[in-house]
């Protein structure tokens, strides 16, 4: 099968050009990328506050202190 159109490799391939699939998705294909890379990151953030959020909110304060005193 060939992505290209040649159907034989002897031919000078300076001329042939790209010989590799998705000619032409370079730039796209970064940008959605880098597209996916912020959003895991925003994704990740949201999702570490919520959860130290919810241990912070579970966190007695007194407890907390007399354990720091008694040490």
């Amino acid at each position: 099968m060939s992505t290209i159109g040649l159907s034989s490799w002897a031919v000078d391939l300076k001329d042939v050009g790209a010989i590799y699939p998705f000619q032409g998705w370079e730039v796209p294909m970064v940008i959605a990328a880098v597209a996916f890379w912020v959003l895991w990151h925003v994704w990740q953030f949201s999702h570490e506050s919520a959860e130290l959020k919810e241990k912070s909110d579970r966190v007695d304060v007194k407890e907390s202190r007399s354990a720091i005193e008694r040490y």
